[in-house]
């Protein structure tokens, strides 16, 4: 992936993120411009992941996007609205990130 798709891929998780964000204050205080907000925010985001798809194939688009987004969003929910998690849904993440880097990182070691 070219430098110019690892910015747009950090582009839209970003706006993911701040969907994400936005989604959890919809959620805590509801308000038509919380949802706006949020619609906008997600909007934008996914056209920044059609570009991605467009240039480097869905699969690789979405898996990358995918396990970056679980990631970060976890470090959010975790970090900036307090949240937590008991030993079986770490475990669950844990097993999710693994699983998606495998699929992710699959093609790619085979052709080493």
């Amino acid at each position: 992936m070219s430098f110019w798709g690892l910015a747009q891929l950090g582009a839209s998780t970003v706006m993911f993120l701040l969907a994400a964000a936005a989604a959890k204050q919809w959620g805590l205080s509801p308000s038509l411009g919380n949802i706006l907000l949020t619609l906008a925010l997600y909007s934008a985001g996914n056209l920044i992941m059609l570009r991605l798809v467009r240039e480097f194939g869905m699969s690789v688009s979405f898996s990358l996007s995918a396990v970056i987004q679980l990631v970060a969003v976890n470090v959010v929910a975790l970090a900036f609205f307090g949240e937590r998690l008991n030993a079986l849904q770490a475990t669950g993440m844990a097993l999710a990130i693994a699983a998606v880097a495998l699929i992710t990182l699959g093609p790619y070691m085979q052709k080493l």
